[in-house]
């Protein structure tokens, strides 16, 4: 009998082509699917509660997928995780209802962006953040993020030019603080346009080194032209911490 199982996924999408499975390119949602029709003797399509682009890692991304299986919700994770590589790990799998869908039924979203401003390269952590050659002015910073949350049109921090759907968003908290050497862009909304954390991450990060004054984020918001905001971060220092339901 087919059953719909929920799945918290963790990886390091340094090496991957994002989440979205694409033919030829090695994704995250090709991995994940590739295993299960290994297991199952047939296709099966897993849905994801976003698309994380090329090069974004995720602390517990959360997936759905139906199929027929006599394995446990803990022996189908002991499964995957022996056949999936070393860099994606399924944490937890689930029976789930028969209409809990991953990306319909979320209601929010956590990323976090990180960067680094010590003196010291970051070996260990290279492939997790973007290393500033300047030292930010997070009052700034927090200034400007106080105008970009709410709910607005992102136009200006979409990605994607020939967006067709409405670019309105809700954005209720981003959250800057310092550890040490390390700072972090905590990003809360009940969802994000293509690539839209990283142009945010960007336009603030020009705010901390002085090239924008946090009161153009108004201005921003208003002009819904991607042309006006900031670069597009890297995607090393893009995590997905959790989805909320």
């Amino acid at each position: 009998m087919t059953k719909n199982y929920k799945f918290t996924i963790c990886y390091d999408g340094s090496r991957y082509y994002g989440w979205e499975h694409q033919p030829d390119r090695d994704t995250i949602q090709g991995r994940l699917e590739n295993v299960l029709s290994r297991l199952c003797g047939e296709e099966i399509k897993v849905i994801g509660a976003g698309r994380t682009d090329a090069g974004v890692h995720a602390r517990a991304m959360t997936a759905n997928a139906v199929f027929d299986t006599e394995l446990d919700p803990d022996e189908l994770r002991d499964y995957m995780n022996r056949y999936l590589p070393d860099d994606i790990a399924v944490k937890d799998v689930r029976e789930a209802a028969d209409r809990f869908h991953a990306r319909y039924k979320a209601v929010g979203k956590l990323y976090r962006y990180t960067c680094y401003d010590g003196p010291v390269k970051p070996v260990f952590q290279r492939k997790y953040v973007t290393v500033l050659d300047y030292r930010p002015d997070l009052d700034a910073m927090r200034q400007a993020a106080k105008l970009l949350e709410g709910k607005n049109d992102y136009k200006s921090f979409c990605g994607n030019p020939r967006m067709k759907k409405s670019t309105v968003r809700i954005v209720d908290r981003i959250e800057i603080t310092r550890k040490g050497s390390y700072i972090y862009m905590d990003f809360h909304g009940t969802g994000f346009l293509q690539n839209m954390v990283r142009i945010l991450a960007g336009t603030l990060l020009e705010v901390g080194k002085g090239k924008r004054k946090p009161e153009e984020m108004t201005e921003l918001l208003e002009a819904r032209d991607r042309g006006k905001a900031g670069p597009t971060a890297p995607p090393g220092g893009l995590c997905l911490i959790k989805v909320d339901y």
